[in-house]
């Protein structure tokens, strides 16, 4: 049987069951791509390894294609489609996890600066797009694919309140909105609806000219221009450099500082800022919070102060 035949019908089964799998699926079409019209059969390890080899170092991307293969086969296996899997027995030591980029509020307002570089008569709307994208992502901390989801009617400003639908592990929630940020979106909204809108109110917030939602490849594509006109970078011969995700990171390390500056009692607050970044439990949400130096500076002297007490 053709292996582009399995992997639709194993897609598709996954889908029946109510399982997101929007990443395992691109990278099983990307695998049916790169092994061509063939016999499931017809797979060679040989070019297994190179699909999930890819190019340069090993990265953790190796793994998370591994895994998406590897119960792709399994299904395969239990079914009797093959006797064997193709996949390499020894996986290669997973590389260190990534550090989050904790930006300023400097360097966040060199890349909302940025965003005038994006301005063109051929796209009237993309300068302001992009602004509005990374104010909203720090003002509310959204990730990136909420963001780009929503849609003109989950934006209620009568209301202050913005309505992620179908979020993480499919859990809609409300985010509540402050007034600046408010503001900026009515000012976007009001030229937003000069764009098309090709499902009326149900039509993509954040769009392009056509009307249709700015996807996730495209802020890809764009961000690492933002940053680089912003002068922001990791030190040199870094992996990885700065995100559009790690906007969301920051929002929680500088409301965890702000907390502190203000006395307040952090770890009854944690569990309120677990639930309004759609975490499902407190630890996703510390993981959240790297230890930068002005968050350890307050900590310390939240320390010294409960320390002092103490003595007295």
């Amino acid at each position: 049987m053709k292996l582009s035949r399995l992997v639709t019908e194993y897609i598709a089964f996954k889908r029946s069951m109510g399982v997101d799998f929007q990443s395992p699926a691109r990278i099983l079409k990307a695998f049916c791509r790169a092994m061509g019209d063939i016999e499931v059969t017809q797979v060679q390890p040989s070019t297994v390894q190179a699909f999930l080899a890819g190019e340069g170092a090993i990265t953790s991307f190796w793994h998370i294609k591994f895994q998406a293969l590897s119960k792709f086969y399994h299904f395969l296996i239990i079914r009797n489609y093959i006797e064997s899997s193709p996949l390499p027995k020894t996986i290669p030591k997973r590389p260190e996890p990534m550090t989050p980029y904790i930006y300023t509020l400097e360097e966040l307002r060199r890349l909302i600066a940025a965003t005038d570089r994006l301005r063109s008569p051929f796209s009237p709307l993309r300068a302001d797009t992009f602004r509005t994208l990374i104010l909203t992502l720090y003002g509310t901390g959204l990730r990136i694919g909420e963001a780009l989801s929503l849609a003109l009617t989950d934006v209620n400003l009568a209301k202050n309140l913005i309505v992620v639908r179908n979020g993480k592990f499919f859990k809609t929630r409300l985010v509540p909105i402050g007034p600046r940020l408010r503001d900026t979106l009515q000012t976007y909204v009001q030229r937003r609806r000069g764009l098309p809108r090709p499902k009326g109110e149900d039509s993509a917030f954040f769009a392009t000219r056509s009307g249709n939602a700015l996807t996730y490849d495209q802020a890809r594509k764009v961000f690492p221009i933002l940053r680089e006109a912003a002068g922001i970078h990791r030190e040199k011969g870094a992996r990885y450099q700065p995100r559009v995700h790690d906007i969301r990171h920051t929002m929680a390390v500088h409301r965890l500082v702000a907390w502190y500056r203000q006395g307040a009692n952090v770890q009854r607050l944690l569990p309120q800022l677990s639930t309004y970044l759609g975490h499902i439990d407190i630890a996703a949400t510390q993981r959240y919070l790297s230890m930068t130096p002005e968050l350890q500076k307050e900590a310390n002297r939240r320390f010294e102060h409960y320390a002092l007490q103490e003595v007295k």
